[in-house]
């Protein structure tokens, strides 16, 4: 009986142990699968954000280029000043009575067969809260509503201060939302899960309202709808895409224009301005500060609550012209430039760009904590440039009154803008100064980063990046508890650092893909603890499993990591090259990640990510050539395009649509011959090219393939695809960017 006993008890304890080591073995499987996901998803991550911000960078780039371009010709008549106006709409701030003008909706008849939703003013909540059902609908407000709603918008915004207060001791709670990106259904998802606006629940929207997604322009109308419905418990935020600059790039100028082309130029317009007006930062509580971007070792609540916010139309081109020459030499002298300063593809590689006025390093000695923003050409003294300016007549004095006042300069060193005294509009306040305008562009662009201290932030191209002790000064010297900020997608929605007292919220869930990542909101009770609430509005995604979802977004990762690839194939060609000395064919794989990393500098961890990109090597070599040529399979289109061709409109399609886009300074989707030709003067000046009006009219004439007597955007592609393939066909001297001599001449796209 005991050794019956004894014998159960054996077995038992050995079957224990079987199922320990059985748990053992299946946790460290799983953790091992869980952290291979995991690795899988940081590295997607990695992809998606570099790529994303390797176009910020373009975009910043190309804008300096236009900018440059403006600030160094000299328009020889009215005509030509108000089209160079118009390209950067508006170097003028828009009046009180245009703005009425403009916003004169009550003209606009609404069609008897509208079934969309109506509007009257005031607006009630059931107006809003109709507006958002119709919108979930797939309807489309008509364009005399939208004027009247931007019409009340702007008067509203226009009372209010630059730095908004809440209070919860008004509501319930404050709920604080992040990016959304045109992303409608991210919106619908908060007001359904977490209550529509009301006096007890107020709501704070953090800017980055517009672009990437479809739905900006029905995004805008419900939070304006709202915010004049309840003026007290509902604020927003100017984000860094509430620019029209950026709009050009990243889809709202088009989505405006593509629902309303009969008004849309006007709506545009208008939009501007109010964008503007947009308040700067919100304060809960007087404890916790809400802004768009970060902020950095000069940030002063005191400067940003006084300025002038309206007139800093964009953060992308402070209105100055900060390297003014003399007339007689603007056009010929060549511009002074720093070392090493990459010179954007459109332009003649003899040539550079000044300094970006957005990166905040120059050429010139940083300053204590971060680098300043001197330019790399010294500014003369303010007497000089007063008489270069009365010495270059009435029509040049016009013209900097649109444009901006001139650089002084300060015993510490730091740059003044001194506006024109006697001949200033009296109705026009001072324009921003360089530190009323940089204050603006670190709140709106600036990212928070683990280590100490405040420099700039180069991966943007705007802003900077601010340490833990930049957080701690700012909050100890307004007495703040911590910020909330957006502007970055994170994989949760949400994330905290610098011990808790910074706080990223991003609203718009699957922002790079369906899977990507969660959006998020933060609810702050009386005790303004943090309470935030994560959600995927996409309805697909709680059908797949973590595995699914992963290799879902990984494949739409790699698939745009090839697209850049591909896009770069000439360059990667050459870098692999310089590492075959020996004209085999053959690199090591260690030497393809340092030529890949050399020619897209996307800061990837690339031999961790070859298994994906590279799919068969022998010897821990790559026969590079054919990996190209299989690089280039996946992304020809079933049009005869050489793989040449298809890479350099792969690599310049979003810089040639927002150079379009640009040129089509009245967004009417054509770019017209007086546009065409205004813009043709401003190259000819900077390449040194003589070039008559005739000239121009044949190369206009020859771009518009259809003979409507526009050019549209397909036209204007296919003119470059042109141009591209001569080039290649040829030899390298006849190319455009090649081209460095003065002469008169035409040449048509495709004629070497």
């Amino acid at each position: 009986m005991g050794s019956g006993t004894s014998t159960q008890h054996h077995f038992a304890f050995q079957n224990a142990e079987n199922a320990f080591r059985a748990a053992t073995l299946i946790q460290r499987w799983y953790r091992r699968y869980a952290a291979r996901l995991e690795m899988r998803r940081h590295c997607t991550w990695r992809i998606f954000q570099s790529i994303e911000y390797a176009g910020q960078q373009d975009q910043v780039k190309l804008h300096d280029f236009f900018s440059y371009l403006v600030d160094h010709f000299t328009p020889s008549s009215n005509h030509e000043r108000d089209f160079l106006n118009r390209m950067f709409t508006e170097e003028r701030f828009p009046q009180d009575a245009e703005m009425e003008k403009l916003s004169d909706y009550e003209s606009i008849e609404v069609p008897d067969s509208y079934t969309g939703p109506h509007l009257s003013f005031p607006l009630l909540p059931d107006h809003a809260t109709a507006l958002v059902e119709a919108f979930r609908l797939k309807q489309q407000l008509h364009a005399r509503y939208v004027l009247n709603l931007l019409h009340e918008t702007r008067k509203h915004l226009v009372q209010l201060p630059n730095i908004n207060r809440v209070s919860t001791c008004y509501s319930e709670e404050v709920t604080v939302c992040g990016d959304l990106h045109g992303q409608l259904d991210d919106l619908i998802f908060i007001f359904y899960k977490n209550g529509l606006p009301s006096p007890e629940r107020a709501y704070v929207f953090n800017g980055d309202f517009v672009d990437r997604g479809k739905d900006s322009v029905e995004i805008l109308m419900v939070l304006f709808a709202f915010m004049l419905v309840y003026p007290k418990e509902f604020h927003l935020n100017r984000g860094n895409h509430e620019d029209h600059m950026v709009n050009l790039r990243y889809g709202f100028t088009k989505e405006v224009m593509r629902k309303y082309k009969t008004h849309g130029k006007k709506i545009l317009k208008i939009l501007q301005d109010v964008f503007c007006w947009l308040p700067l930062a919100t304060l809960v509580d007087e404890k916790v500060l809400i802004l768009h971007g970060g902020v950095s070792d000069m940030t002063d609540l005191e400067l940003l609550a006084k300025l002038d916010r309206h007139k800093i139309v964009s953060t992308l081109r402070r209105k100055t012209r900060e390297n003014e020459k003399p007339a007689t030499t603007q056009k010929k002298a060549t511009p002074p430039s720093c070392a090493g300063r990459p010179t954007p593809w459109f332009l003649p590689q003899s040539r550079s760009l000044p300094a970006s006025p957005l990166r905040l390093g120059s050429c010139g000695a940083p300053r204590a904590g971060r680098s300043s923003s001197i330019p790399c050409s010294g500014p003369a003294d303010a007497e000089e440039l007063a008489r270069r300016v009365r010495r270059s007549g009435d029509l040049e004095m016009d013209r900097c009154r649109q444009q901006a006042g001139f650089l002084g300069s300060r015993a510490q060193g730091e740059l003044l803008l001194v506006t024109p005294e006697a001949d200033s509009d009296a109705d026009e306040p001072p324009e921003p100064t360089q530190e009323e305008w940089k204050q603006v562009v670190d709140i709106l662009w600036s990212d928070p980063m683990a280590q100490e201290g405040c420099k700039a932030n180069t991966v943007r191209g705007g802003g900077c990046y601010f340490g833990p002790n930049v957080t701690e000064q700012l909050l100890q010297k307004y007495n703040l508890q911590f910020l909330i900020r957006s502007h970055e997608c994170k994989p949760e929605g949400y994330e905290f650092c610098h011990s808790r007292k910074v706080l990223t919220i991003f609203s718009a869930s699957n922002y790079y893909e369906v899977g990507s990542n969660r959006g998020a909101y933060v609810k702050l009770g009386p005790a303004l603890t943090p309470y935030i609430v994560q959600y995927q509005a996409n309805k697909a995604t709680h059908m797949l499993t973590m595995r699914q979802r992963i290799s879902r977004v990984e494949e739409s990762a790699l698939r745009s990591l090839r697209e850049k690839l591909f896009a770069h194939s000439s360059h990667l060609l050459g870098e692999f090259k310089k590492h075959d000395a020996d004209k085999t064919g053959f690199i090591s794989l260690s030497d393809w990640a340092e030529a890949v990393e050399s020619v897209v500098r996307l800061g990837l961890p690339w031999r961790m990510l070859r298994p994906q990109l590279v799919s068969s090597s022998m010897d821990n070599t790559l026969e590079y050539k054919s990996w190209l040529e299989d690089l280039a399979k996946g992304q020809l289109s079933h049009e005869n395009i050489q793989s040449s061709l298809l890479e350099t409109l792969y690599r310049n399609r979003s810089n040639l649509e927002t150079i379009f886009r640009i040129i089509d300074s009245d967004h009417s989707g054509f770019i017209s011959l007086d546009e065409f030709r205004q813009t043709w003067k401003l190259f000819s000046s900077h390449m040194n090219i003589d070039i008559t009006d005739d000239c121009i009219c044949d190369l206009a004439r020859s771009i518009d393939f259809n003979k409507d007597g526009h050019i549209d955007i397909n036209e204007f592609l296919e003119a470059f695809r042109l141009v591209e393939q001569s080039c290649t066909e040829g030899d390298t001297s006849d190319c455009p960017q090649a081209t460095n001599t003065k002469g008169s001449g035409c040449s048509k796209p495709g004629t070497p």
